[in-house]
């Protein structure tokens, strides 16, 4: 590949598909993410980021060899094609530290610093996994996620981080995993549940959830946030993936459709009733309109 005037133009077909695979799209790819062990760490780091790493498989990427990487570079993001980062690092001042971070055009746009107060590890809780790459169902419970800003952009990054790839419908056998966030007191509690379908006698299915691990109690330390006209802009859609509004039609929060439907004033003395023989007119029968009907006397 040659770069000219800060145009990469490809020289072969192979590099061809390698730029139009990094090319912008209409629909983007799953977001990978870089896990990355930082040059000191504890076992307890070690062994959560190889956890998280079993959770993101098979998108994520391991870094255990090079003790000197930083994740806020742009070359490692560009080079490994990920938007999603998790550092690993522990010291005197601030032990058993993880940092969670988003990109945007290969540069950093939200970082959130959270201290590993107690861990459980996936080997720890000797129960059956689900397999890899299921699409993991989240759950937030804390009434912090939707009134405090940073938690609320907490929340987004969590739910960037553990989404797994865009699917256009679910199998209710493949609903196995469960994530639940819970902000409680300064602390977010993080549990992983495998769900179980047991036989309810009915056609719905009684629902049980087995932890399985891992098992974090997380504190926020330190955050940095991304500006709101930046954050505002990530979050830009193309027109082209933009729903067309269509006039008269609204949804309740279910997500029910209502269609309101405009007709003409009808004349009600043309509508066409059902006929009943206790309304016919007798022979015989006068009726006037100011007064009751009467019957005639007919004389032979």
């Amino acid at each position: 590949m040659t770069q000219l005037d800060g145009i990469v133009k490809p020289k072969t077909k192979r590099s061809k598909r390698f730029l139009e695979s990094r090319a912008p799209k209409l629909i983007e790819d799953v977001k990978n993410t870089m896990i990355m062990k930082g040059g000191n760490t504890s076992q307890t780091v070690t062994t959560a980021l190889k956890d998280i790493y079993s959770l993101k498989k098979p998108n994520a990427l391991l870094y255990f060899q090079c003790s000197l990487l930083v994740p806020f570079q742009e070359f490692f993001s560009k080079k490994s094609d990920c938007s999603l980062f998790l550092f690993g690092s522990h010291n005197k001042k601030r032990p058993n530290n993880f940092i969670f971070g988003r990109m945007f055009d290969f540069h950093v746009l939200d970082m959130f610093e959270l201290g590993i107060e107690k861990f459980i590890s996936l080997s720890q809780i000797k129960t059956s996994k689900f397999p890899e790459g299921t699409k993991p169902m989240l759950i937030f419970a804390g009434e912090i996620f939707d009134t405090d800003n940073d938690y609320k952009r907490l929340k987004s990054l969590l739910i960037d981080f553990f989404r797994g790839p865009t699917v256009p419908a679910v199998r209710l056998a493949g609903l196995e995993h469960v994530l639940h966030f819970t902000a409680l007191e300064g602390k977010i509690y993080m549990r992983s549940y495998r769900c179980l379908l047991k036989k309810s006698g009915c056609r719905t299915p009684r629902i049980e959830l087995e932890e399985i691990g891992p098992s974090f109690d997380f504190v926020m330390r330190r955050t940095h946030l991304a500006s709101d006209d930046l954050y505002k802009l990530a979050h830009r859609q193309p027109k082209a993936l933009k729903p067309k509004k269509k006039k008269n039609i609204s949804h309740d929060v279910f997500g029910t459709s209502f269609g309101r439907v405009h007709m003409q004033k009808q004349d009600l003395s043309k509508l066409r009733t059902r006929k009943m023989k206790g309304l016919r007119k007798r022979k015989g029968e006068v009726v006037d309109e100011d007064q009751e009907p009467k019957v005639a006397k007919v004389e032979s």
